[in-house]
């Protein structure tokens, strides 16, 4: 494994904290013409015009292993069509456009084209049922989507009559016959102008809307302003270590954040070339993506390398990645949920190259805290803070978030103490909203820090660690899964009285989602129920999102004011101590003893 060294971006982190200044930073972006940020044109435009637009910016493997290339001449293109077709179509800056695709040209196009107009991009993941796409068109007045006709008949056709605000739905592949009140993607882009003039642009105008499940509650829809391509792209330089002329690749799915702000945005201001996969994972296929693009930079999930780690031969020959040329790459980093030590070792072992663990979140924007690559990595850790980010262990109080008195937190400064992890607000990426919920945004904020939800400890070195999350959001293969949602949906079914959610524990996913459901008293909780609730649950919110496994109970655990206990779910399907019962509307016993099994 000799992969071409070169000086990390940050050879000496305290000299970097020490002289870091976002406004400095600033700088590295191109900034429009008349002082203004879109994301958009920094993503394009700036490499046209300081001379690069025959650099390829992308290269898409096919689901067939067929390569294809564009530049950044050609995907100014591509994008300049699709914002004189939103134009066309009468959007209206901020109005928002919602993507249904997965990894191919068009998403790009879209992405950046919606971003050079001054329109709003949502990204959906495809993987979702319609109830999940509903939601949260309904919730972003979706105004235009761009999806395949395949996902729209599966997944927002059934559910089109709940969306009024819903004027244009543009397929990529519209057929012969094209479903009613659709769009050719195809006919309207091919017909449009290939140049387009960014317009003015506040760096504090809205660009992105992630949704991010909650645990009681609808979705959550945090709004994402231009000026956070200025972390995207310093982020990516000092935690990614990006270089010019890096090939890089990041497999994170394009419906969720980490594959909007580094699969996209991050890699495409820096001028490299980002290797785009069609196809689904498998290790061989992986490995040979790896050799065959001569990826330098990889950006992957926890997940992904725990099946990595598991495909080996039980006979004792060569690992897969032995088998492929991985002399290119160099530096290689996680995201999505805690990275074991047994990760790092087994990359040093198999890449060549340990794995270093990043932070961050949806309301982040971009990369908080990591293992950077002049530092030796410490498995298990999740790292430092990047320059140009304050971070802090404040107090928790009973309910296990950070305790607020006064308007006040209280900063936990001895080595090894546990508490809430809070950054300190300010930074160019950091949310500027939940749409519709300004109560909701404000209760993220106390003392001038914002407060994450996820349970931390710091060492006296400055090294943060993961002690887990403080609310019940499901991290499952490094996707975050809000309880209500799946409660809610399990509801729907006839034979569902009741349903409590929670994460179990699973040694490849991380956290797969358990349900404990009352059925009514006329439906027997049998295993052909049981089946028929789990195939509801799959058709009404995908298999990313429903439950795997389902334990039919007598009874919940309520609060005094019925809401469902998760914690006490929890802890007794972990064997951990119940803690302060006191808040049950009946305490006693464990009160979810019955049937249990997995999926078929």
């Amino acid at each position: 494994m000799n992969a071409l060294w070169v000086a990390p971006v940050m050879p000496d982190y305290d000299s970097a904290r020490a002289t870091f200044s976002w406004r400095r930073e600033r700088s590295r972006l191109a900034g429009l013409p008349d002082g203004g940020i879109n994301i958009g044109y920094e993503t394009v435009d700036r490499h046209l015009r300081e001379g690069h637009g025959e650099r390829v910016a992308l290269r898409c493997v096919g689901r067939d292993g067929s390569l294809q290339t564009m530049t950044f001449a050609q995907l100014a293109a591509a994008s300049s069509r699709f914002a004189h077709v939103l134009e066309a179509l009468g959007l209206e800056r901020g109005e928002r456009v919602f993507t249904l695709l997965g990894r191919r040209f068009e998403l790009y196009s879209t992405v950046l084209g919606t971003l050079r107009a001054g329109r709003v991009l949502c990204p959906l993941f495809t993987a979702f049922g319609p109830e999940p796409v509903a939601l949260r068109m309904e919730l972003g007045n979706a105004r235009a989507l761009v999806t395949t006709r395949e996902l729209y008949e599966r997944k927002v056709a059934p559910v089109r009559s709940r969306l009024p605000h819903l004027r244009h739905v543009l397929l990529l592949d519209p057929g012969a016959d094209p479903p009613p009140d659709t769009l050719s993607f195809p006919a309207l882009t091919d017909a449009a102008p290939d140049e387009y003039t960014v317009g003015s642009t506040d760096p504090a105008e809205p660009a992105l809307l992630h949704f991010t499940s909650g645990t009681t509650g609808t979705p959550k829809g945090a709004v994402h302003v231009h000026e956070a391509v200025l972390a995207h792209h310093v982020t990516a330089a000092y935690a990614l270590d990006l270089h010019e002329g890096d090939v890089f690749w990041c497999t994170a799915d394009p419906g969720w954040v980490t594959g909007m702000s580094y699969g996209i945005i991050a890699p495409l201001t820096h001028g490299v070339t980002t290797v785009v996969d069609e196809g689904d994972f498998a290790p061989a296929r992986w490995y040979g993506i790896l050799a065959d693009q001569r990826v330098t930079v990889w950006y992957t999930a926890p997940t992904a390398l725990r099946m990595l780690m598991r495909a080996v031969p039980r006979d004792g020959k060569p690992t897969p990645a032995a088998w492929h040329d991985l002399s290119a790459l160099r530096f290689v980093a996680s995201v999505g949920e805690p990275l074991s030590p047994e990760a790092v070792h087994w990359g040093r072992e198999a890449l060549g190259r340990a794995v270093h663990d990043t932070w961050w979140q949806t309301e982040t924007g971009a990369i908080m805290i990591a293992n950077f690559a002049a530092d030796p990595v410490r498995p298990g850790a999740m790292g430092r803070p990047l320059p140009g980010v304050e971070a802090a262990v404040v107090a928790c109080g009973e309910d296990g978030r950070a305790a607020v008195t006064g308007g006040h937190v209280q900063i936990l400064q001895e080595p090894g103490a546990q508490g809430e992890l809070a950054l300190q607000a300010g930074w160019p990426s950091m949310f500027r909203g939940y749409l519709h919920e300004p109560h909701r945004y404000e209760a993220c904020f106390a003392d001038g820090w914002c407060l994450t939800g996820d349970l931390v400890s710091r060492d006296a070195d400055g090294w943060y660690w993961f002690v887990g999350r403080a609310d019940d959001v499901i991290e499952s293969a490094g996707h975050l899964i809000g309880p209500f949602e799946v409660e809610s949906a399990l509801m729907e079914h006839p034979a569902v009285a009741e349903a409590g959610v929670v994460g179990r524990p699973d040694p490849l996913a991380g956290a797969i989602v358990k349900a404990f459901v009352l059925p009514r008293p006329e439906y027997p909780p049998d295993t052909e129920l049981r089946r028929d609730v789990l195939a509801f649950a799959r058709r009404r919110l995908g298999p990313a999102v429903a439950p795997r496994e389902i334990e039919f109970v007598e009874s919940l655990p309520h609060t005094h004011c019925g809401m469902v206990m998760r914690r006490l779910l929890r802890a007794r399907e972990l064997g951990l101590p119940e803690g302060d019962v006191s808040t049950l509307e009946t305490p006693g016993p464990a009160e979810t003893t019955g049937h249990s099994g997995k999926e078929p």
